[in-house]
């Protein structure tokens, strides 16, 4: 199979896998992250087999679903490409992104590295942000039965993997403890520029969230 073959019959496995998942890690959320993917891609000058592979599987099987297990993803990921006869090489550098690309709190060490992890995670991380990345969350907070706002608990800045996953706070303190800190943990020149208009979207919609709730004020 040529490359593009490769990437077309996987594109219908996770299509086939998610279409009907409901917490914003569907289908369509890899979707996007995939085209994103691919623009920040052709802009950085990197291999975009890489970038799509890894885009197309980067939430394959989520540690946030599996107990906090972050070795199933990057295993699920390599059964399948390797039933595709992909290069080793290549295979590797999927599972790296796959290894490294999550959010796991606010004082946790970034460890993605290559270039073509850099685009793939900082695709994904435009998708949590601005509109859609808002409706992503309200999304994932319904399915975890977590309140929209009390303004009784205040953010936690999470330092450790463990303690963000075990964190079962209201949706709006989601906006403090990630999405806000999204735009300057971009990696690439162009996930920064595209980072910037729907971070101020997050800001307008907490402004207007806010006086909404204070309705006595």
């Amino acid at each position: 199979m040529s490359n593009e073959e490769v990437i077309a019959s996987i594109a219908d496995h996770i299509k086939a896998k998610f279409e009907s998942e409901g917490t914003g890690h569907d289908w369509w959320h890899m979707y996007r992250v995939w085209q994103m993917a691919k623009q920040i891609g052709e802009k950085e000058g990197v291999d975009m087999l890489i970038v799509e592979l890894g885009a197309l599987l980067h939430d394959i099987e989520d540690w946030k679903f599996h107990n906090g297990d972050d070795t199933v993803g990057p295993k699920a990921a390599r059964e399948l490409l390797e039933t595709y006869n992909v290069d080793e090489k290549v295979v590797n550098e999927v599972v790296h992104i796959i290894e490294n690309i999550s959010y796991k709190g606010a004082g946790v060490e970034n460890k993605m590295g290559s270039k073509e992890g850099f685009v793939v995670q900082d695709a994904d991380r435009i998708d949590a942000i601005g509109a859609i990345g808002i409706a992503r969350t309200f999304a994932y907070g319904g399915a975890h039965n977590r309140l929209i706002y009390d303004p009784n608990v205040s953010p936690t800045m999470h330092q450790t993997k463990e303690a963000y996953a075990k964190d079962d706070g209201h949706t709006i303190n989601h906006f403090y403890e990630k999405l806000l800190l999204l735009k300057d943990r971009m990696n690439t020149k162009t996930g920064k520029e595209i980072a910037e208009e729907r971070h101020a979207f997050l800001e307008k919609y907490l402004e207007q969230f806010y006086k909404e709730w204070n309705v006595t004020e």
